[in-house]
């Protein structure tokens, strides 16, 4: 059974589950190593589901034939590791002639969408802010604001998303939808600033200096004096968490993923 199904009744069907039955589904839904493993992470990966779900979506997972795009791989330097990781992957999304990917995690989506093309993996993929946004926009699916209905809510824009592939208007968009005020940091944006996991900072120890990167982030976002602030990657989701909690504020402030918003507001 896959990760993302083990400790909550959720159906999500399997490619290999489609091709036994010769159907092929809207969009293939690349979960992710944070998204599959991380306790945090799943609990996004299980509020998109439910909302795909309740939009209709006729979706499908790799499941157990998943693996890691390479993208740590590769930012670590080891480019060897990252296209024997990447050509793996390959190989079983062009074997499920794969078409259209969504992600809710920015660095596989960065990953899969600007490296993979010339390894022979070329795919439409998008984030699943930008998933989202269409399914509103199509009237697949509708969003009732009134649990957030006016509390103050900033997003942090993830590198991979913003800077790397200038995505900044889906997320904020759904943001308003909810019928909440949006409060912008000074730096967002092209002027967003790194939390600190694109530079492994989740990973390790931080280096000396004279603050962590996501505390100095989330000192940004508290100047905005939020009560929740809202995020479009795992990663971001974990710093900005821990930064809240370095500032003892985790009472008071929320750290959401912008599809835990939406699935609260609809009560999925």
């Amino acid at each position: 059974m896959h990760p993302l199904v083990m400790s909550e009744v959720i159906k999500v069907p399997t490619m290999a589950e489609y091709m036994g039955l010769g159907k092929v589904p809207e969009v293939l839904f690349w979960v992710g190593c944070a998204g599959s493993f991380d306790d945090r992470a799943k609990k996004i990966t299980k509020a998109f589901v439910r909302i795909l779900n309740k939009a209709g979506v006729d979706f499908a997972v790799l499941g157990t034939e998943e693996s890691c795009t390479g993208d740590p791989a590769k930012r670590a330097g080891n480019e060897f590791l990252f296209q024997m990781q990447a050509v793996t992957n390959i190989e079983v999304l062009n074997g499920y002639e794969i078409k259209k990917i969504v992600t809710t995690c920015p660095h596989c989506f960065n990953t899969l969408k600007n490296e993979y093309p010339s390894l022979g993996g070329k795919y439409e993929v998008i984030h699943h802010t930008q998933l989202l946004r269409s399914l509103l926009d199509e009237g697949r699916l509708t969003i009732e604001g009134g649990k957030f209905k006016g509390k103050r809510i900033t997003f942090h824009d993830p590198c991979y998303l913003g800077r790397a592939n200038n995505v900044y208007e889906a997320p904020r968009e759904l943001i308003r939808k909810l019928d909440a005020e949006l409060v912008e940091m000074k730096s967002c944006r092209s002027r967003g600033l790194c939390c600190g996991a694109g530079g492994a900072q989740m990973f390790k120890e931080p280096e000396k200096g004279d603050m962590d990167v996501n505390v100095k982030r989330t000192e940004q976002a508290l100047e905005t004096a939020p009560e929740i602030i809202a995020a479009g990657c795992p990663f971001c989701n974990t710093m900005m968490t821990d930064g809240v909690k370095a500032k003892e504020k985790e009472n008071s402030i929320a750290v959401m993923d912008v599809a835990e918003l939406i699935a609260a507001a609809e009560d999925l």
